[in-house]
């Protein structure tokens, strides 16, 4: 039975693949998109994922706008690498796809009370939303299964040495996902960047032949050029859909039990993830931590699921 999920993102690239792959793949039951500020802007990202869900033919499930800035902290978004839109490479036509006129949070509450099963939150930007949810509506813990967010890392950061740019957006937001008590599982950067959009995942993509899989296309020629600029890396790492894989399969990505802590108050480590892997601070464990993923099978899964997309 396909697994009932909300997905609440920032597009941001990653973000639209990921949103394909929700649509796309069989196993997913996707009740919701959400978007927060993160990657841009709050009307950016909102705007691309309507235009993301309308190339698609995503029209069927409700789209809300959330958290336009993080909990306590100025926003700091991503032009650098997702550009002055938060989507630039493909032009889009006008978004046929529009959003409710709810707030995220409202629409999340409603469907997780709505739905006859455990939904798992799928968060793949900065987690605002998510703990503004927790806040205005502590009961909705009981209709939420699982939270499978994409940020942090056990090892390096991608915006300060320490931090991943998710976290490091709105790391008192995070603080309250990893302590609520809620399952959550962490995909962070140890594990996306053993999916890197080499040229010959690109041309799997290309050989699609249809208007989704070009959008692809366009979509990784320019994120390629922006990680190579800024990282060196002219194969960027595909960081959001290992969230997804994660959900559509647990089988694909490999995971841990370990404390996960988030540093919000050091000078040089703010927005760090904190993973005590080897356990030496006695800490309870509270989150399954990403260590590997099985890349060719990721690949098949989301080009299947980008595919289907039409």
């Amino acid at each position: 039975m396909p697994r009932p999920i909300i997905l609440d993102c920032d597009p941001g690239h990653d973000d639209a693949l990921a949103i394909l792959f929700a649509h796309g793949d069989p196993d997913i039951d996707l009740l919701a998109v959400t978007t927060v500020a993160g990657n841009q802007t709050l009307d950016k990202t909102t705007l691309n994922a309507r235009r993301v869900c309308s190339v698609a033919g995503i029209d069927h499930v409700p789209l809300a706008a959330g958290a336009d800035r993080p909990l306590r902290r100025p926003l700091r978004t991503a032009g650098a690498v997702h550009g002055e839109s938060g989507l630039d490479g493909p032009v889009f036509d006008e978004p046929a796809v529009e959003v409710t006129g709810e707030h995220a949070v409202d629409l999340m509450h409603r469907v997780i009370d709505g739905h006859p099963r455990p939904v798992t939150l799928v968060p793949i930007g900065p987690l605002t939303n998510i703990a503004l949810l927790l806040r205005r509506h502590p009961d909705v813990r009981e209709g939420v299964e699982k939270i499978v967010l994409m940020g942090g890392s056990a090892w390096r950061g991608n915006v300060t040495p320490y931090a991943e740019f998710n976290i490091h957006t709105d790391p008192e937001a995070a603080a309250e996902v990893f302590g609520s008590g809620i399952p959550v599982t962490m995909i962070g950067l140890d594990v996306t960047h053993q999916a890197p959009v080499t040229p010959e995942v690109v041309e799997r993509f290309a050989a699609l032949g249809t208007a989704t899989g070009q959008m692809c296309v366009e979509l990784f020629e320019f994120f390629g050029g922006a990680y190579e600029r800024r990282y060196g890396l002219r194969a960027p790492p595909l960081h959001d859909p290992v969230a997804l894989a994660r959900v559509i399969d647990p089988t694909l990505v490999d995971c841990v039990r370990a404390p996960v802590a988030i540093e919000t108050a050091g000078e040089f480590t703010s927005g760090a993830t904190v993973v005590d892997l080897l356990h030496v601070t006695g800490a309870a464990d509270n989150a399954w931590v990403a260590t590997a993923l099985d890349v060719p099978r990721f690949w098949d899964r989301l080009v299947e699921a980008v595919r289907n997309c039409g």
